[in-house]
């Protein structure tokens, strides 16, 4: 996920502790926050595929 879009999601959580975010703010985060999540599903599941367990 680009640094970009991390920030932004860090921006309206400083917004949202000041005041009420509009709607379309909350879609945003929303959105934001779940592609946040499934670009670090995908980097464990990833790293996950390359371990190999030695007996």
């Amino acid at each position: 996920m680009e640094r970009k879009r991390i920030e932004r999601i860090s921006a309206l959580t400083a917004i949202s502790r000041e005041r009420e975010l509009t709607e379309a703010e909350k879609k945003e985060r929303e959105e934001l926050r779940a592609e946040y999540i499934q670009s670090i599903k995908s980097s464990l599941r990833a790293e996950l595929k390359k371990v190999e367990i030695v007996d």
